[in-house]
């Protein structure tokens, strides 16, 4: 294993440290986070390609490729039917109680995350996520939010099943930053 990838490595806990110590909605922890290894980069990449091909999404088989050229990857989610109990409404229900009772009576489907989710739990997930990239930026590491590495993470059970939405971030530390010049997806 090179410096730059121990280094990586070290960043990628940082990262993880700094999802976990940011700040919550009412105190209450729901940031999932997992981080994969060089090794562990191959089948979570050819796992988005095929759900790119499957759901004809041209963006995922873009994204593929960035995943299995980097370096290790951070998955950051959130447990996102726990409500935040101030009856905001902010999900689309009148009340938490309506919100708990709707995620009740949802039905298994194909989309790319579980719904409803509570708005602070979402916003909990956006700054856990601004935090963990905020880490990597400081250290140098190259880094980039994706949703559809999110997507396959969920996909193969890379985090817990009650973990409703969440977003990937692959690392690299190479002379360039391969997160950059991307070819536009189709």
């Amino acid at each position: 294993m090179s410096r730059e990838t121990n280094a990586v490595l070290v960043v990628a806990d940082l990262m993880a440290l700094a999802a976990r110590t940011a700040p919550k909605g009412k105190g209450t922890d729901t940031i999932e986070t997992t981080i994969l290894r060089k090794k562990d980069l191959k089948a979570f990449a050819a796992r988005l390609e095929k759900l790119g091909v499957e759901r004809n999404i041209g963006f995922f088989l873009r994204d593929a490729k960035n995943i299995a050229a980097a370096d290790a990857c951070i998955l950051i989610g959130s447990r996102g039917a726990t409500v935040g109990g101030i009856n905001c409404g902010g999900c689309g229900y009148p009340s938490c109680a309506a919100f708990e009772k709707a995620g009740k009576k949802k039905k298994h489907n194909d989309t790319s995350f579980d719904s409803p989710n509570c708005v602070v739990r979402m916003t909990d997930l956006g700054i856990a996520i601004g935090s963990a990239v905020k880490t990597a930026q400081i250290h140098n590491v190259d880094n980039r939010i994706m949703y559809s590495g999110g997507v396959a993470a969920r996909d193969m059970g890379l985090v817990p099943k009650d973990c409703t939405v969440v977003y990937a971030i692959p690392l690299s530390a190479t002379g360039k930053n391969i997160f950059f010049d991307r070819p536009s997806s189709k």
